[in-house]
């Protein structure tokens, strides 16, 4: 089991109805949207950390690491936008330095609110719940099957790497860039052979393309639903006045 799976089941707020929070991490994603990057984009990347880390009781281990990957991506980007290549060679491009600060901004606050809904709610809560307002079936399995294939890419490029290191294949930089060479090459061949042996296993044991998982429907609080919508609605008006 990942991390990101064991803290989604074992989390104090494992057991709060899906629709409140769904409705706090999605609230929060159309806020940080609409308004301007600041101070709306910070507020609610604040809150949300709070939410998961004091609310939900998520370890700061692992949301950190689950921000680290998000965080390099939003970097780079941010870096795209605030250098120009021209004629002379790099230069600060005209107006790039507002133009990464609110992209940066709003993407990591939206971040937060999906990593918040991720590391707080199992996969097989989300599937069901998604079936339950209308999404097609078809694209619930599809996106289950998705989700348990990057796990066994994962599994797969531990188990490679490991193997590697007891051969002594990271001795040195140079030995190191040529097993990861060798791994980048091997991963995805060996990744599709074990997809295939799962669709194979799933065939063996009867499977029409329903996949049923075991979730729990528990009524949401609309005392705590009016709590979120009030937080909303606070962070809203704390935005606009910066319009």
């Amino acid at each position: 089991m990942s991390p990101v799976d064991r803290v989604a089941h074992l989390n104090r707020w494992r057991s709060r109805p899906l629709v409140e929070k769904a409705v706090l991490a999605i609230g929060m994603l159309i806020v940080d949207v609409i308004l301007p990057p600041w101070p709306t984009a910070a507020l609610v990347a604040t809150m949300m950390t709070m939410a998961a880390l004091a609310g939900a009781r998520v370890p700061v281990r692992v949301w950190l690491a689950a921000m680290a990957a998000p965080t390099g991506f939003l970097l780079a980007g941010a870096l795209s936008l605030l250098i120009a290549i021209g004629p002379d060679g790099l230069s600060l491009a005209p107006g790039g330095l507002a133009s990464a600060a609110t992209v940066a901004g709003r993407a990591l606050a939206g971040v937060t609110c999906l990593l918040f809904l991720a590391l707080t709610t199992p996969a097989s809560d989300l599937v069901a719940g998604s079936r339950r307002i209308g999404v097609p079936a078809e694209i619930a399995e599809i996106a289950l099957l998705i989700y348990r294939f990057l796990f066994l890419l994962a599994d797969t490029a531990a188990a490679m790497n490991t193997a590697q290191a007891a051969r002594l294949g990271h001795v040195g930089l140079r030995r190191r860039l040529t097993s990861l060479g060798v791994l980048i090459a091997n991963l995805l061949p060996r990744a599709i052979d074990r997809g295939r042996r799962l669709e194979v296993g799933l065939a063996a044991r009867g499977w029409r393309g329903d996949m049923r998982v075991l979730s729990t429907t528990v009524a949401p609080s609309w005392s705590v639903l009016g709590g979120i919508l009030a937080l909303e609605a606070a962070t809203a008006a704390i935005g606009a006045c910066w319009l």
